[in-house]
């Protein structure tokens, strides 16, 4: 059984193995650096390790890919009768890592 971790970014939860790309929400890094996640909720495989609320001395690491934003929501607000519409768009900022170690 392979080793893999919940980790906590960005206030949802995930499910990382080594090697996994995972999207979370904006992290302050440059491409290319290295980032440690800390809030490790449980680590499974051959030793399990579940945390309370976090695994004391568990850490995970990855390495940021790229920095972007995903795909455009629009928003549309409409009152009827009164001439009144309104159109807007967002796209939500992202961080793209690459799960390199899981200590």
């Amino acid at each position: 059984m392979s080793k893999y971790a919940i980790v906590e970014s960005g206030g949802k939860q995930l499910r990382v193995a080594v090697g996994d790309r995972i999207y979370v929400e904006k992290l302050d890094a440059e491409p290319g650096s290295e980032v440690t996640l800390d809030k490790v909720l449980f680590i499974g495989g051959d030793d399990v390790k579940v945390g309370s609320p976090y695994v004391k001395g568990a850490s995970v690491t990855a390495k940021v890919e790229k920095q972007g934003l995903g795909k455009k929501i629009v928003i549309y607000k409409y009152k009827a009768k009164a001439n009144e519409r309104k159109k807007q768009g967002h796209r939500q900022p992202y961080t793209c890592l690459v799960i390199a170690n899981i200590a």
